[in-house]
């Protein structure tokens, strides 16, 4: 529990930030005062909270922005322009890691090393190197001392997790195991071995592709003989970021036309790509902002910052494709199917309500071209949605939108013509396919063969198994209904009020007759206390039926 007499300085300095920026839910909740209910800042609050708390919760927001099923999209979109805000590190204290990361000495390892970073984030900064073999390099570094920093801010941030899972919102969205999720997404991303191994991964997946050609993408390879937990190594690409591409201007009257040609040869390029890494491949980079997709000089496309990847199984690939053709008919019945079945809620949910919700929002879109609909902002409106009639969706769902986001919004940046049915048609015949028959439609094929020949080895027997049963009365049915435990338990509740209330007025009854042909004094006793035991009973009842609340 958080307090103001009993804090380290972290906390202390936490508990200034917040109330520099006037954050009063949060406030309340590290003083131990008492906040029930939630409430977020305004989003601008929130980013200059974070900003202001430094690298680790700079990386808690980075990570909330991943998470529209959890926030509303003014949140989505502030937390998405969210930049550590830091300087880069002296070249000096940069050395110094660099020696201890590295097997040889500095000097016998590289030829030059620009000591000005060519960038500086919140985990790591990079610079340009040459090997002694004249290769160029780029050095990512990790920040000195920030491996120190990120287990005391961890822990802050699960106790704070804590405190909220007490509340309603907490246990609705699980947020315990969101801080958990942050943890290891951290402790990852400290390891720099693991975003080479993702780097290695993706490169491998689109090295080959029957829907575009793979020596038009470049993923920089990794140089593992000198990566560490600390320091990666990685081929020197020399571009531009793709919104800053320059094209070559023809002398020959058809400019413009050229420059349409190549931009729409680099969108196509970039979709297919992209969609082959979503609905082929299951892995793929979940941030391709503009700053991480480049366009080099030899007119390649490259995928830059491959530290926040994303994983798709089979199913949902199917779910998703589905869920796509789905929003182009703007079937609303449909989408609120496919979105059940990706939930992971364990309550019920009203098919009715989710359903009428998504009718409401398609039917702005019945009147509007494909080229007019902006597929990455109905995909957030569905989770809203599901947010909304609490239907509780994988994380990977966050990832999978900000993804589809991001691509979409460089895509018509960079190509204003540019039409996602236009870029997904030539690909949906093949997507369907290999849902179909699989990669290998001989393996599939021999699979389903093996499957056949094992149900009919086994019905007859299974068949002579039920017969057998059924005329011998030995058939036994185990049937479970969802939430029939609840209902049991009501019955049961209402029948023992019913017999008490059939107890209570049998002893009125009887202490009336007792007491219409009382004689004796006995009799007339019996009568007092049959009364009285009726009357405490009858009012035992009434005051438990008041305070369970259900007297309407």
């Amino acid at each position: 529990m958080f307090s103001l007499t009993q804090n380290s300085s972290r906390q202390r300095e936490i508990l200034e930030v917040v109330f520099r920026n006037g954050w009063e839910y949060m406030r309340r909740l590290l003083t131990g005062s008492k906040a029930d209910k939630p409430q977020l800042p305004p989003p601008e609050v929130l980013r200059n909270v974070l900003t202001e708390l430094g690298p680790v919760y700079v990386k808690l927001g980075q990570l909330l922005s991943t998470r529209p099923d959890l926030l509303p999209a003014d949140y989505i979109n502030a937390l998405s322009e969210l930049q550590a805000r830091v300087p880069p590190v002296a070249w000096s204290e940069v050395e110094v890691l660099l020696r201890k990361q590295l097997r040889q000495p500095l000097e016998e390892t590289f030829a030059k090393i620009d000591p000005r970073a060519v960038a500086a984030g919140s985990i790591a900064q990079t610079h340009r190197a040459t090997l002694k073999n004249g290769q160029e390099v780029a050095l990512k570094v990790q920040r000195p001392g920030i491996d120190k920093v990120v287990p005391q801010d961890i822990a802050i941030i699960k106790s704070l997790a804590d405190l909220v899972s007490r509340t309603d919102f907490g246990q609705d969205y699980d947020v315990v195991a969101l801080a958990e999720e942050f943890a290891n997404a951290l402790e990852a991303e400290l390891d720099f071995t693991k975003e080479a191994s993702y780097t290695d991964q993706l490169r491998r997946n689109l090295s080959r592709s029957r829907w575009f050609d793979p020596t038009q993408i470049m993923v920089p390879a990794i140089y593992w003989e000198l990566t560490t937990e600390k320091l990666m190594v990685m081929e020197w690409l020399e571009g531009k970021p793709i919104l800053e591409a320059q094209f070559p201007v023809e002398q020959n009257g058809a400019d413009s036309k050229t420059e349409k040609e190549q931009r729409k040869a680099i969108t196509t390029l970039l979709f297919r790509a992209f969609f082959q890494q979503l609905y082929v491949d299951g892995f793929f980079h979940a941030d391709p902002h503009p700053g991480n997709l480049f366009y080099l000089q030899d007119g390649r496309v490259a995928l830059l910052d491959c530290g926040m990847v994303g994983r798709l199984d089979p199913r949902t690939q199917q779910i998703l494709t589905e869920m796509l053709l789905a929003i182009v008919d703007l079937d609303a019945q449909r989408c609120a199917q496919l979105t059940l079945q990706l939930s992971e809620s364990g309550q019920p949910i009203i098919l009715s309500r989710l359903e009428n919700d998504y009718d409401r929002m398609l039917r702005k879109y019945y009147n509007l071209s494909i080229s007019q609909i902006n597929f990455s902002e109905i995909f957030y409106e569905i989770l809203e949605l599901a947010r909304n009639n609490r239907v509780r969706l994988p994380s990977n769902m966050g990832l999978y939108s900000k993804c589809l986001a991001n691509l979409e919004g460089v895509a018509r940046t960079f190509n204003p013509e540019v039409n996602l049915l236009d870029e997904i048609k030539p690909l949906m015949t093949d997507l369907f396919r290999r849902q179909l028959l699989g990669s290998n439609p001989l393996q599939t094929f021999l699979r389903t063969a093996l499957d056949i020949k094992s149900l009919s080895l086994q019905s007859p027997r299974q068949m002579e198994l039920l017969l057998d049963r059924i005329t011998s009365e030995t058939l036994k049915w185990n049937i479970t209904i969802r939430d029939i435990d609840p209902l049991r338990r009501s019955l049961d509740d209402s029948a023992n009020r019913l017999s008490f209330s059939i107890l209570v007025g049998s002893l009125i009854m009887g202490a009336a007759i007792i007491s219409t042909g009382a004689r004796t004094s006995q009799l007339s006793l019996i009568s007092n206390i049959l009364f009285g035991v009726a009357s405490f009973l009858g009012l035992w009842l009434i005051v438990s039926i008041l305070k369970s609340g259900r007297l309407k």
